[in-house]
């Protein structure tokens, strides 16, 4: 008996490039003032046992816990715990000398009058960093706001390109739509460290500063 086999060949077509296909992109930007503040304060310690050390940061944390919570509100003054650390020391010989360790609170929320208040009443905490930048609601809001600009310029550019050329219009191919946001906070004006003791109960000084959040809008466009 015999058997046939019959064999297939596909014949590849080349690949023709789409035509009228234009790349651009547009973005829209808005400057708000900043409404979020974060500050956190800190404190480190050192004694020759671990033990010893935990139970000093335990004591400075849960005091200034004990502080921050009697004005904490939700999303006016949110109050947390940060970093928690505890390391050895060691001598020259490789030995261990001592122990040190930090501990950090955060306090952070929109009512800025609230939390400087709060942390100028922390008498076990130091100041640490200050922050400044932009709450969930507000950066939604503003969001929304320069998307609607940066679509708006990304269609009128794609007309006014493709009337350039002779069309009539155009289609949307792809896109996509990415935004940020970027802000310099001023630094601020606080007393020395050292001079925390005598700073009692008074308030600490900040003042915010604006972020432009910027939203871009890029894609390709087949003229028609």
């Amino acid at each position: 008996m015999a058997v046939g086999v019959g064999s297939t060949f596909c014949q590849t077509l080349p690949y023709s490039p789409p035509q009228d296909v234009v790349q651009l992109a547009a973005q829209g930007s808005v400057e708000v003032q900043q409404d979020l503040l974060s500050i956190s304060m800190n404190t480190t310690r050192e004694a020759a046992d671990a033990a010893t050390v935990q139970n000093q940061l335990k004591a400075a944390l849960d005091a200034a816990l004990a502080e921050a919570r009697r004005t904490a509100q939700p999303g006016q003054m949110d109050v947390r715990t940060g970093n928690f650390s505890l390391s050895p020391r060691y001598d020259r010989s490789g030995k261990i000398s001592g122990w040190q360790g930090s501990a950090e609170l955060v306090l952070e929320g929109r009512d800025f009058a609230r939390i400087s208040a709060a942390a100028g009443k922390i008498q076990t905490l130091t100041m640490g960093n200050v922050t400044f930048g932009l709450s969930r609601e507000q950066r939604t809001r503003v969001q929304d706001q320069a998307q609607a600009m940066a679509i708006d310029r990304f269609k009128a550019r794609a007309l006014e390109i493709a009337k350039s050329f002779g069309f009539a219009g155009y289609t949307l191919r792809e896109v996509s739509v990415n935004a940020n946001d970027q802000g310099v906070s001023p630094r601020p004006r606080m007393m020395a460290m050292e001079a925390k003791a005598a700073m009692s109960d008074a308030p600490v000084p900040v003042q915010a500063g604006e972020s432009t959040v910027l939203v871009t809008v890029s894609g390709t466009v087949q003229l028609k």
